[in-house]
């Protein structure tokens, strides 16, 4: 199983693939790691740490096919090889390409995977591990480009590849379904609905999605779109405006960054047209969506436009759609048109999904 991994500067993947190798590791996979970024310079030991991207461009393109000649010969030799780059650099040079398709098609990856993270999480890395400038804008930007270029890239060299977008999130969840996808193919893939912004202040009801979320995870593969959340920072930036304030305060896994008032507000559009396509395509690259709508506290289920138009989505994708109605009142004939299934409890999905063999 070869597999290309790419994803922007500050997402730290390195790390992050290399919890990936032990989590096989300890399953009996023996996994080959490819850090093209540390491959380059150790083959050129007179650059400086940080400073490859500053050398002419065609140094930088004949070091960067050395070591694919080198990554190529592996991928002969070893079974499962995972291989760790970018599609895309941007630099003092500009926009240019991390890869050529010629020794691309020579890997000849099975997957492809875009890792993605939140800009609060990205702009804390960058500013504690690299000397970057940026605005969040520019990471916003970037990390588009990424995706596209890699989406670009699989159906170029492969269409009949597998491409995935997964975000970096929690590590623990995100590395077993990272795992699940390249090694548990057979597992069915799930893209997990529910309401976001609409419950933000009602504890009681998020305690019962995180329940939903974590029992579905135990057996799926899936996409979790609360693994980048990023919808509550215009909002967190109007309130700090009316209280005087030029910045807002956020926490991220990393611990607490501060980001910047106007930086914020200049993304707001950004982040509600990047949240609209990537869920969609979350929910194309899954077999199925599975859609949990609470109660709120005065009897009315908890169902977010948001969710009615993921439901739809999937239903027109040719996807199977299961909902699970917690609340009294009989869901509307928009919900059930559109579900192959709708459920009272989670119970009730698991029993189904026991039998249908999703769930061991």
């Amino acid at each position: 199983m070869i597999v290309v991994v790419t994803g922007m500067v500050g997402i730290d993947k390195k790390s992050y693939l290399e919890r990936l190798c032990q989590l096989a590791s300890e399953k009996g996979k023996d996994v080959l790691l490819c850090n093209v970024g540390d491959m380059m310079y150790a083959e050129a030991p007179d650059l400086a740490a940080g400073k490859i991207l500053d050398i002419p461009l065609r140094r930088l393109s004949s070091l960067r096919r050395s070591i694919f000649k080198d990554i190529i010969a592996k991928t002969k030799t070893h079974e499962n090889v995972i291989i760790n780059t970018h599609a895309t650099f941007r630099w003092r040079h500009g926009l240019f390409p991390a890869v050529d398709f010629d020794q691309m098609r020579q890997v000849n990856a099975d997957i492809y995977i875009n890792m993605i993270d939140g800009v609060t999480a990205l702009h804390k890395r960058l500013n504690a591990d690299h000397s970057i400038e940026h605005t969040l804008k520019d990471l916003i930007v970037w990390r588009e480009e990424e995706m596209i270029c890699t989406e670009m890239l699989y159906k170029g060299i492969n269409d009949k590849a597998r491409f995935y977008c997964l975000a970096r999130g929690f590590e623990q969840a995100t590395i077993e379904t990272f795992y699940r996808l390249i090694f548990e193919q057979e597992n069915k893939r799930a893209y997990l609905s529910f309401p976001m912004t609409l419950v933000t202040d009602m504890e009681d009801v998020k305690k019962e999605i995180n329940e939903f979320r974590s029992f579905i995870k135990k057996s799926l593969t899936c996409f979790d779109p609360a693994d980048l959340e990023e919808a509550y920072l215009p909002g967190y930036a109007e309130k700090a405006r009316q209280a005087g304030k030029d910045y807002i305060e956020v926490d991220t896994v990393d611990g607490k960054t501060k980001l910047c008032l106007e930086q914020v507000k200049q993304i707001a559009r950004d982040i509600n047209s990047q949240i609209y396509a990537r869920d969609f395509l979350l929910i194309d690259q899954s077999d199925m969506i599975i859609s949990f709508i609470p109660t709120l506290a005065d009897g009315r289920a908890s169902l977010s436009s948001g969710v009615e138009r993921e439901l739809q989505h999937a239903h027109e994708a040719g996807k199977d759609v299961y909902v699970i109605w917690t609340a009294k009142q009989r869901p509307s004939v928009f919900v059930t048109q559109t579900a192959t299934k709708v459920f009272d409890s989670i119970a009730q999905l698991a029993d189904f999904f026991t039998k249908k063999g999703f769930i061991k």
